[in-house]
């Protein structure tokens, strides 16, 4: 249990460090929520059930709020049901001094692919080409947002007093971001530039690296704050671990400890 823990806390506060993806109204003009800064950065809860990493960072930021004398967290992971059809989730609505916020979470990890779309939003998809930036503020735009609106989400609210009418929408949307190796000097006017954490590679491009120490984290761990005291391969074990993933078009986030000591993140791609 105290392995886990210890876990848990580097992934808190990994997650905590992560900068948002833009500040007040950005991409498709949603408004960004802005947290207090005086956060503890101990996290004091444990988390038993094994979680998905999306549920992990809700988790987090349920915790991350809690500690806000100005919030009270009203209803969270709402699920909203139509004759036992369900319609979608709220993920939390909560009470910031005298305003009410529908808050929706996403903590997402993209590469950026000049081939693909034709904006630099659209240049952003996720590590193994399965989503993208542009299709989740897409999704939140035209259908997250909209379901606070549905007749039956209006019954929910009814029922804890709430309407409508009085609940702003908000987002707390942070991200890792990872840029192709030549282009890792280069500005994004569209995002914010704190959340470009590292580069990727093909498998061909890491000759340059063979110096180099790897360690390739479990998903939870792609939160974490690169750091030394973790079992490091060599280049050549490296490459047989890496192996499987590729095969199975899986891109894994991986870290780089050079002759210099310096450690860096980075994806290693399948396609």
């Amino acid at each position: 249990m105290y392995q886990k823990q210890k876990d848990l806390q580097l992934q808190y506060e990994g997650f905590l460090q992560t900068p948002f993806l833009w500040y007040g109204k950005g991409v498709f003009g949603l408004q960004q929520f802005v947290p207090t800064t005086n956060q503890t950065t101990s996290f004091a809860k444990e988390i038993t059930q094994k979680l998905r990493l999306g549920k992990l960072v809700e988790r987090f930021v349920s915790f991350e709020l809690e500690q806000d004398d100005s919030i009270s967290i009203l209803a969270e992971n709402i699920q909203i049901q139509q004759e036992k059809i369900t319609l979608g989730e709220l993920d939390c609505i909560l009470q910031q001094n005298e305003n009410y916020i529908h808050l929706e979470i996403i903590y997402k990890f993209y590469l950026y692919d000049a081939s693909v779309g034709n904006s630099e939003i659209e240049h952003w998809i996720g590590p193994n080409r399965r989503d993208s930036l542009i299709q989740k503020v897409t999704k939140l735009k035209e259908k997250q947002l909209p379901l606070l609106y549905s007749s039956e989400t209006k019954k929910y609210l009814e029922k804890v007093n709430l309407s409508t009418d009085n609940i702003q929408q908000q987002v707390y949307f942070k991200a890792q971001l990872f840029v192709p190796l030549k282009d890792i000097k280069k500005d994004f006017p569209d995002i914010n530039n704190e959340c470009i954490y590292g580069f990727y590679v093909h498998k061909d491009e890491l000759k340059q690296f063979s110096d180099c120490k790897f360690y390739i984290p479990n998903k939870h761990n792609w939160l974490v704050n690169p750091h030394s005291n973790v079992n490091w391969l060599n280049f050549d074990t490296f490459q047989i671990n890496l192996q499987q993933f590729l095969e199975e078009e899986s891109s894994p986030l991986c870290w780089l400890k050079k002759t210099n000591g310096e450690l860096l993140k980075f994806f290693v791609v399948w396609w």
